[in-house]
């Protein structure tokens, strides 16, 4: 695929960041679809999916935008550097609603073929983002 195609492919992808919902999901990813950062969740779409759904739980006014896209055509690949916000809204990695809003950052890079996203790899700077939720009390209540 050619630049301009990656790119169109990279911001449709990225809607479901921007509050798009899920409806096109299954058109953007290919139904051999790998999450390389499932984080405990199953890799493949379903499990990708359920991981977005549960994020719009947690943070229902979440938005991700595009700071910047590093686009490699020979391996058909695409880094995005973003910045999400949102209000803690539901539980979130086992933390009870603080209301708190959040802005944290990352690094998604997906693999792109046959016009649908066949892997990704994300991280995120989960210490910027639980340092925002604040301290959360331990096993003993302290």
């Amino acid at each position: 695929m050619d630049r301009s195609a990656l790119k169109a492919v990279a911001e449709k992808w990225l809607r479901f960041w921007q509050g798009a919902g899920l409806h096109d999901f299954d058109e953007v990813h290919s139904p051999c679809f790998v999450d390389r950062s499932a984080a405990g969740r199953r890799s493949n779409r379903e499990g990708f999916r359920r991981g977005i759904a549960g994020l719009y739980a947690a943070f229902p006014d979440f938005y991700g935008a595009a700071d910047c896209f590093v686009i490699d055509e020979a391996a058909n690949t695409v880094a995005i550097r973003w910045k999400a916000t949102g209000t803690h809204e539901g539980v979130f990695l086992g933390i009870v609603p603080t209301h708190r809003r959040i802005m944290f950052e990352g690094i998604e890079i997906i693999r792109i073929g046959g016009g649908q996203v066949v892997e990704r790899w994300g991280e995120w700077n989960g210490i910027e983002l639980m340092q925002q939720l604040g301290p959360q009390p331990t096993e003993t209540g302290t």
